[in-house]
């Protein structure tokens, strides 16, 4: 056995039952990394002390053997980013297509419809509530 085998070996087992990387241990990293540029940058040290703090805790959460509190703490940084990542997206998807399409509410539920350009005033149905309204392309 290799040198190289025996220390993947011997850091598999040391990582076995571990919690490991997850979005918000990832979210963690970038912030420390943001916090401690910009306090060297800025010549703040208590944004570097941030930084620290942040990777601290990542690697916290990283060693930590109680998955269920982590999984708990990931579960609620996706529910708490999911919808700001979500309008982000259709947002890009908006801006790269509004050549091609028009875009607006609906006056009932407020569900987000396209209409392509160039097709006059429609009457549209609503696929969500099924509310019957005319709209101007």
């Amino acid at each position: 056995m290799s040198f190289m085998q025996r220390i993947k070996e011997s850091l598999m087992r040391f990582m076995q039952d571990r919690h490991g990387p997850d979005n918000l241990g990832m979210f963690t990293l970038v912030a420390g990394l943001v916090c401690s540029i910009l306090g060297s940058f800025t010549g703040l040290g208590i944004l570097s002390l941030l930084g620290f703090a942040l990777y601290i805790w990542t690697l916290f959460r990283m060693f930590s053997r109680n998955h269920e509190k982590r999984m708990e703490e990931n579960r609620k940084y996706i529910r708490l980013t999911s919808g700001w990542k979500t309008k982000m997206t259709q947002w890009v998807k908006r801006t790269k297509n509004r050549k091609d399409y028009k875009y607006f509410k609906c006056p009932n539920c407020k569900v987000l419809l396209r209409l392509k350009r160039g097709s006059g005033e429609r009457e549209i149905t609503c696929v969500r509530c099924g509310h019957q309204f005319s709209q101007k392309s």
